[in-house]
């Protein structure tokens, strides 16, 4: 990646003594038009939340997710208020804890936000690291392209709005802020393909400070990133191997010092990861069904002004998981763009990265138009590699997001510089490509609201310290357990059992689970919301009741917006007796049953 290209289709010489030396290197000042740009971006981001914004009662469609990040983002804030360890919790999942740093916890985000959750509560909080993830993940790369790339600010701005509002990077803004915040990527590669050989050092301890922020950020993130950095590397070498020689005793240097650097500053939190109280194996879910199938590369997504729900959604694992989607025309221009600048050492390097990752998405076997051809696909080899066994495969489709958005950058800062008959064609093309792709506001769903009892603090008269409030019903799906987010709105204010996140399946089995290990309190419970039926009680149930309400140290059983025919609520009354009405919730005090 060489700053100051002369103005040529040839590939730039890095190296060797009878080759002509790149173009002086040009400084990179910041211009007016940066600080447009960058707001620009934070607009856009503000109009895709706008849902939010305007209905505080409403979440994004993937609502449980967001209670999660929520809850995480809430936890970091007590962290920082409260000096507690920000790597476990046992404000949920009472009496075990929570090992946060085997969750997605994004400390990375809601340590540097808790002073907007202390303040405006875990909702804005949600909503401000959401835009920022965004506008932040685009302007990063609006500000590598300009340095180091491209000479154009509008060839830049292209690129970086494409690279932060991809189809991929808005639906999983709306749920999962781990995926959503790749602001440092840029970073790190800017800083590994520094084309400059000088200040090794300073280069390598900053990338091992960014690497180790990134951890806080989301480590699925870095897997992706290291991948895609060493087939990239790869290609690049075989295009250019003179400059690839040139640049790779810097280039490893750096990755020494900062592999030294953040492996210091992660030992720790990364033996909290895989050792410490609370760490699971394996996933809770079939990570492999996650796959994408290769027709919705040349389908639009469904939040975008040419995209539907209903076709999008036969196509993708889920609203989440559209991480591909880049519409019928972007797939054909992209193969233009490599085909026309085909000689740059860079151009080749990331059509290949952008195939391979493109392939390696599809998972196993291909899948096209729902239809399982049964042909083998190229992450069957890597399904059985550790660590990357538990990747989700759609979620490979990620990388290509950054490789569109520098092809485009490439290809409008090339025909900027030729005759207005060369740009008006090709920048009709873009626009062809990219207006269908405009994202439109994050689809939000209504949520059944905090009662006012937990909300407005009526607890705190029935729950002792070292005791319990237990939302009904109990049980791990964050769909239809309040756990998580009754405590992400209150702040963490009480502890409760149960909650969403990944834990062992028992104390003596570390495979992965979702939520606590389930009791026969929390399972009886289940069965009559997911039934619609009283089962039967005896007092063989209502001497395990008040065992469970004894290992949850249980002081209040709390139900929303409970009607006296509700089959859980007769469930509990014959477990425990009959409760009493409090402001927008049922409440059963088993203080005197658990003593």
């Amino acid at each position: 990646m060489v700053v100051g290209r002369p103005d040529t289709d040839q590939p730039v010489r890095l190296t060797g003594p009878d080759r002509p030396a790149p173009a002086p290197r040009r400084r990179w000042r910041p211009r007016p038009v940066d600080a447009l740009v960058v707001a620009g971006y934070l607009g856009l981001a503000v109009l895709l939340t706008a849902g939010q914004w305007r209905r505080p009662d409403r979440l994004f469609h993937q609502a449980g997710d967001q209670m999660l990040f929520e809850w995480m983002l809430a936890r970091a804030a007590r962290a920082v208020t409260g000096g507690e360890n920000p790597l476990h919790s046992t404000a949920l999942n009472v009496p075990d804890g929570v090992n946060l740093m085997a969750n997605t916890s994004v400390l990375g985000l809601g340590v540097p936000l808790a002073p907007v959750t202390a303040l405006f509560g875990s909702q804005v909080a949600f909503l401000v690291a959401v835009v920022l993830c965004l506008a932040g993940t685009a302007t990063a790369w609006y500000a590598l392209l300009a340095r180091r790339l491209v000479r154009s600010r509008a060839a830049a701005a292209v690129g970086g709005l494409f690279c932060g509002f991809a189809p991929g990077l808005v639906s999983q803004a709306g749920a999962h802020l781990h995926m959503a915040a790749q602001f440092l990527v840029p970073v790190i590669l800017g800083l590994v393909f520094r084309p400059a050989a000088d200040r090794v050092r300073r280069d390598g301890v900053l990338l091992g400070l960014a690497v180790a922020y990134q951890v806080f950020l989301g480590e699925e993130v870095l897997v992706f990133l290291a991948l895609a950095a060493g087939v990239f590397a790869g290609a690049y070498a075989l295009a250019d191997r003179a400059g690839a020689r040139r640049l790779a005793p810097a280039v490893a240097r750096r990755l020494g010092i900062g592999a030294l650097v953040a492996g210091v500053l992660l030992a720790y939190p990364l033996w909290v990861q895989f050792r410490g109280p609370g760490h699971y194996t394996g996933m809770p879910f079939y990570a492999r069904g996650y796959r994408l199938d290769l027709a919705s590369y040349a389908t639009a997504a469904r939040q975008t002004v040419a995209g539907d729900g209903h076709h999008a959604g036969l196509l993708s694992p889920n609203p989440t998981e559209e991480n591909s989607f880049f519409g019928p025309f972007l797939p054909l221009l992209a193969v233009l763009v490599v085909v026309r600048l085909w000689r740059r050492p860079l151009v080749r390097a990331l059509a290949a990265c952008g195939l391979l990752f493109a392939l390696l998405s599809l998972g196993t076997t291909v899948v096209v138009n729902r239809h399982d051809t049964g042909l083998p696909g190229p992450y069957r080899l890597l399904a059985r590699v550790p660590l990357l066994d538990l990747v989700v495969p759609a979620r490979f489709a990620l990388v290509c997001v950054p490789v569109l958005g520098v092809l485009l950058a490439l290809a409008l800062d090339r025909v900027r510089r030729r005759a207005a008959r060369t740009w008006a064609p090709w920048a009709g093309a873009v626009a062809a490509a990219l207006l269908p792709l405009t994202p439109t506001p994050i689809r939000t769903v209504p949520v059944t609201p905090v009662p006012a009892f937990v909300a407005d603090g009526d607890w705190r008269a029935y729950v002792p310290p070292g005791r319990t409030l237990v939302p009904v019903p109990p049980v791990t799906g964050s769909a239809v357990s309040p756990a998580t987010f009754w405590s992400a709105r209150a702040g963490l204010a009480f502890d409760a059992p149960g909650g969403y996140f990944i834990g062992p399946r028992a104390a003596d089995d570390p495979r992965a689970h979702w939520g606590a290990p389930d009791l026969p309190t929390s399972l009886l419970l289940r069965r009559a919301a997911e039934t619609g039926q009283v089962p039967p009680i005896g007092d063989a149930e209502r001497r395990q009741a008040v065992a469970d309400l004894r290992h949850w140290r249980a002081a209040v059983l709390v139900q929303a917006d409970s009607a006296p025919g509700d089959p859980v609520r007769a469930t509990v009354d014959a477990l425990v007796g009959p409760g009493r009405d409090v402001p927008g919730a049922h409440l059963w005090d088993v203080r005197p049953l658990v003593g």
